[in-house]
């Protein structure tokens, strides 16, 4: 989120202004207790709000409480908005003199010449660009939901505030909507299913954020790794290996060193030889695979596909789970071709990541054109030329495919931008999953050539490019959107089809101790009474992830489409079956 958000008025939406007015009510509401607060920063977020705020104490649930009922209050009043500019210099003073550091801090950041405007509602006034609903009056129904800590500018050197979250929508009905999808999510949680599931845990001996898969895990992992390598194979990708360490040399020229570094392991030190790190991206080691050997024009394009172990260094407080650790798997591709066979191998990508997205049953998404911050002082690399290429090319890439797309700026990677696939699960919640970027810096700083038809070296492009992302984190996400009930093809045991219901007259003469307590009223899969007797290999075990073929009720949310040629459902959680 950044710290001084830029949104034109025609680009945002009524329920946008409503959630960005209600963060500086909720300003206002905490200046009147604590009247020595100092602001930070105020956005609108998704489904609501939040003001992170530097306070003489830890807020309390009756802080809440208060500062809520003081909203309320001036709500009630519909005290008018209005904008108001000041120099440079006199919006300093102005900050400086109501102790207000961080807001100092800001204008201090903002360009040379940039407008620096205020709001004023009754006798409230924030730095702020805007825009917003006439008045206090208009902003909707709100909830204040939790407090969270929250370093200033997401940096743990930097102070730690206090993070105050509302919830904001237009009716009554769409705020009781969004806490029952809360609800839902708290069954959902993949966490807590992971576990339930035996699939997999995170341990203290191990450390945060690395998880380790139980053998029914990790089938669930191989199944979703080789659907997708079998996918790529059929698309002309082949795949490599290339480690886990990588001098550290090599991302000095890349450009990693320079933008990721805060991402990256401490370096490990060589005392009689090279640094290396902690591997945190494939793309460096991909273009030295492509440098390995001589390439003409004919080869090109050739793509590359790994399933490669990373190291990042997420801070403690961002790691949840599979969905944001520090160790994963990434279905990592590079494409290296020439310019004028970007558009095809984009929309070869295109196909195939829809192919892989509707096999999940992941059919609502949208796609982000994720640009560059034209701020000088922005972590892009600097070189104006081939980012407008790469954008261009991109863009038409987009259009020649007929994809719907909306811009976002600031979200490129370093060196290029990206295509972002933006999917819903069943509860509404945006993930992105896919991405395609479009590289025309770092194969030209690592040296990258091929020989062309005019018999002269050229630079490739290459277009990174994943399908599912992180292994761990869609398998966090897939959790979810199942409630643990994955389709048959992925479910990790494996038994004979379910028999009706109602068929009493084969079930087995006694149940096991470990099911009796649950039988009734459940679906019973596997052996009969007669063929249980006949076979000592069949038992009765509980087996809280079975997923029969046969008719029944399908679990919430959508069902892969018929095109994917996915089983049909049915819910078995106490199953009788071979042993595995």
């Amino acid at each position: 989120m950044p710290d001084y958000p830029d949104h034109a008025a025609a680009d945002v939406s009524e329920l946008w202004k409503k959630r960005h007015t209600a963060a500086h009510v909720m300003a206002q509401a905490v200046l009147e207790i604590f009247p020595d607060a100092q602001l930070a920063i105020g956005p609108p977020i998704e489904d609501g709000f939040y003001y992170d705020f530097d306070l003489p104490r830890t807020l309390t649930p009756d802080d809440l409480a208060d500062i809520e009922a003081r909203m309320r209050r001036i709500q009630g009043e519909n005290l008018p908005l209005t904008r108001s500019e000041k120099p440079r210099e006199e919006a300093l003073t102005w900050e400086r003199e109501h102790g207000q550091s961080y807001k100092v801090e800001l204008i201090n950041d903002l360009p040379e010449g940039e407008t620096i405007s205020f709001y004023t509602q009754g006798p409230f006034t924030d730095l702020c660009r805007g825009p917003h609903v006439a008045g206090t009056g208009q902003i909707g129904v709100f909830k204040l939901d939790r407090v969270a800590g929250a370093y200033w500018r997401g940096d743990e050197r930097r102070p730690q505030l206090q993070r105050i979250y509302g919830v904001l929508f237009d009716t009554p009905q769409e705020l009781e909507e969004y806490y029952a999808r809360l609800e839902e999510a708290k069954k959902r949680d993949h966490r807590v299913l992971g576990r339930q599931l035996g699939l997999f845990v995170f341990s203290d001996d191990i450390g945060s954020g690395i998880p380790l898969f139980l053998p029914k895990g990790e089938i669930v992992r191989h199944t979703m790794e080789s659907y997708v390598r079998d996918v790529q194979t059929r698309y002309g990708y082949q795949h490599v290996w290339t480690g886990h360490l990588v001098k550290e040399e090599l991302y000095k020229k890349s450009g990693h060193y320079d933008n990721y570094l805060d991402a990256m392991f401490p370096p490990l030190v060589d005392p009689d030889g090279p640094t290396f790190r902690l591997k945190p991206m494939n793309c460096p080691s991909h273009m030295t695979l492509f440098n390995a050997g001589l390439h003409s024009y004919r080869d090109l394009p050739l793509r590359y596909a790994e399933f490669a172990t990373l190291y990042r260094y997420e801070k403690s407080g961002e790691l949840n789970g599979l969905t944001r650790v520090r160790s994963l798997t990434q279905d990592d591709c590079h494409i290296f071709c020439t310019p004028d066979q970007i558009e095809g191998e984009f929309t070869l990508a295109l196909r195939l990541i829809r192919e892989v997205l509707q096999r999940y049953g992941f059919e609502d998404y949208r796609v982000r054109l994720s640009l560059r911050d034209e701020n000088p002082d922005s972590k892009f690399v600097k070189d104006d030329e081939r980012w407008v290429l790469a954008t261009q090319a991109l863009r038409n890439a987009l259009e020649a495919n007929n994809v719907q797309y909306f811009e976002a700026a600031g979200e490129a990677a370093f060196y290029g931008p990206k295509a972002d696939f933006l999917t819903r699960d069943v509860l509404g919640r945006e993930w992105q999953i896919s991405t395609i970027q479009v590289d025309f810096i770092q194969p030209q700083r690592l040296g990258c050539q091929y020989i062309g038809e005019d018999s002269q070296p050229h630079t490739p492009v290459v277009l990174h490019r994943a399908v599912t992302g992180s292994t761990e984190r869609f398998l966090g996400v897939l959790i979810e959107h199942y409630a643990g009930a994955f389709p048959t093809w992925l479910a990790p045991c494996r038994r004979s089809s379910c028999p009706s219901p109602t068929d009493t007259k084969n079930m087995p003469t006694a149940w096991p101790p470990d099911c009796a307590r649950r039988a009734s009223g459940r679906t019973w899969t596997g052996a009969t009474k007669k063929s249980a007797r006949r076979s000592p290999r069949r038992r009765c075990r509980r087996s809280p992830i079975c997923w029969s073929s046969a008719t029944a009720t399908p679990p919430p949310g959508p069902s892969p489409s018929a095109s994917a040629a996915a089983p049909t459902w049915a819910r078995c959680r106490w199953t009788i079956s071979s042993p595995a």
